[in-house]
């Protein structure tokens, strides 16, 4: 197959094909922002950048779930999905592709798939046996299962027992080739302890895995057996190759290779990992075709400390979030305050209370008291002086001159805590700064040049960190912005992706002397502890 390898100016990044069982929930939500915060800032660089997100919509699981509902199992997929483009919508997400895997042209993608693997004699039919669980369509191995026969993780769920035949994939035959893999990719798995996991169930040995079920209607027939349908994983993950076809293509895994392929980054809860990190790339190795180049399991959500579920009661509402606080700061709360990797948790009022603090006490009102100074000793306009007038040992500017190299790596190392307690560093020193400096008084003084120092240095230093921001917090950024005086809209994908305004604009004193300047507005309302979401 021919094979043209992407260059290094394309980004394709997956959140998982997400099951539709039931509406989206926080976790997805989750997952969902922050690859969509990195895909902004991989387009932020100048990369040509492809976001996929999805839906899984086959299996026995999403066949009684609909029948339990009354509905045919794709009237149940139509509606689910619909929920996740508002979610999605809501969130201000830019994803470029959603992959449905009921879509007719991912059926040819997985049967010439399928074939490939056939051919290479790594599928074979036998008999299986074991602990069946419907919520992660997959079997367990005894020893995984909790008392009285409970799944792990979904652990409200018995597991079931199955006697039946399946078609097998020869998983065993390449554990020697994905342990060579990972000694060769130590960055393939993160974060660390996620690659340590994998490491150690490939080393207890790997058992070949069934890839059909028998008796479930809803799914794809399999090609060389229709009494068998393909089983959910083996059609849900090349549901990330489907995407990557251009919507005119025809639907061949040659076109939809031809130009994203490898991902860059599949992003991923932990509960999927063995599938991303094992599965995934031993079925490529079958098909003779490159692996994707990074898979970054992510933690659980918990609230208020405890684990969320519905028979707890405890569930948290992703949209009703978004309705009474907006996407910024959902956004900026999962982001900042849980470290990408590990689990997190929420609670309403620690939400509530680092978003007055960060971006209304701290952020906000420092870009609205030093531009209503430059309006009011400045005519409105960002003083006379050059970013590169002011000496490298101003308090400022020594720090913004090293931030915006510190924030790209924390970015590439999906550190968004990091981004954001870095870009805070700058804007709590501002405020500090404006205390010392008592502008206010320099003007009483007629001190102009000093005074114009001031002001520019802390714009600019808002102006630094509003950029640096942005993928995570767009919306506040154009407004931040837009009060600087500039038109820049983050939410506009044609318009931002460039690399050299990226290098200019992420470098401190960018910001052009005499440009007019917007109204100050607030850019994030304080927000009062009242009723809570659940």
């Amino acid at each position: 197959m021919k094979n043209t390898y992407k260059t290094q100016d394309t980004f394709a990044i997956t959140t998982p094909l997400y099951y539709v069982n039931d509406l989206p929930h926080i976790g997805s939500a989750y997952t969902t922002i922050a690859a969509d915060t990195v895909a902004r800032f991989q387009r932020l660089q100048g990369k040509l950048v492809l976001m996929i997100t999805g839906t899984d919509e086959h299996g026995q699981k999403i066949q009684r779930t609909a029948q339990s509902k009354g509905r045919s199992p794709q009237e149940h997929c139509d509606l689910v999905v619909s929920g996740f483009e508002s979610l999605w919508q809501q969130l201000n997400i830019q994803y470029d592709r959603f992959s449905r895997t009921t879509a007719s042209n991912h059926e040819l993608i997985v049967k010439e798939f399928f074939q490939r693997v056939w051919d290479r004699g790594d599928i074979y039919l036998s008999q299986q046996q074991g602990w069946y669980c419907v919520a992660c369509e997959e079997f367990k191995e005894e020893r995984e299962l909790l008392e009285d026969k409970y799944c792990p993780i979904h652990t409200n769920q018995k597991v079931e027992w199955r006697d039946e035949q399946n078609y097998f994939f020869r998983l065993s035959k390449y554990q020697e080739n994905l342990q060579a893999f990972y000694q060769e990719k130590p960055n393939f798995i993160q974060p660390e302890s996620r690659r340590n996991e994998v490491l150690n169930f490939v080393n207890q040995g790997l058992q070949d895995f069934s890839i059909s079920r028998v008796n479930v209607d809803w799914g794809f027939q399999l090609p060389v057996d229709p009494s068998h349908t393909i089983y959910v994983w083996f059609d849900a993950l090349l549901g990330y190759v489907t995407a990557l076809l251009d919507p005119d293509s025809e639907p061949t895994l040659e076109n939809a290779l031809s130009k994203w392929w490898p991902i860059n980054l599949h992003l991923i809860g932990k509960d999927i990992l063995r599938f991303h990190a094992v599965y995934w790339p031993a079925m490529l190795m079958s098909a003779d075709l490159p692996i994707s180049h990074h898979v970054f399991g992510h933690g659980f959500l918990t609230k208020d400390g405890k684990k969320m579920g519905k028979s707890l009661g405890n569930t948290l509402d992703p949209f009703e979030l978004l309705k009474k606080y907006g996407s910024d700061a959902v956004r900026y709360y999962f982001l900042k305050e849980i470290e990408f990797g590990v689990d997190g948790d929420f609670s309403e009022t620690r939400f509530i209370n680092v978003l007055n603090a960060d971006l209304a006490n701290d952020l906000g009102n420092l870009l609205n008291r030093t531009l209503k100074m430059a309006q009011k000793y400045f005519k409105g306009q960002i003083p006379d002086i050059h970013g590169e007038e002011i000496e490298i040992t101003h308090p400022l500017k020594a720090i913004g001159m090293s931030l915006g190299k510190q924030v790209i790596q924390a970015y590439s190392d999906l550190a968004f805590s990091q981004v954001c307690e870095a870009v805070l560093a700058l804007i709590r020193t501002g405020n500090k700064y404006i205390d010392e400096t008592a502008p206010w008084s320099l003007y009483k003084q007629g001190q102009l040049e000093a005074l114009a120092e001031v002001l520019y240095s802390v714009l600019e230093s808002v102006r630094l960190a509003s950029y640096l921001l942005s993928p995570i917090i767009p919306n506040i950024s154009n407004a931040i912005y837009q009060q600087l005086g500039f038109s820049n809209d983050f939410n506009d994908k044609s318009v931002i992706n460039s690399s050299e305004i990226f290098v200019k604009q992420a470098n401190w004193g960018a910001l052009p002397k005499n440009q007019i300047l917007g109204q100050p507005q607030p850019i994030f309302q304080r927000i009062e502890l009242a009723e809570t979401v659940s």
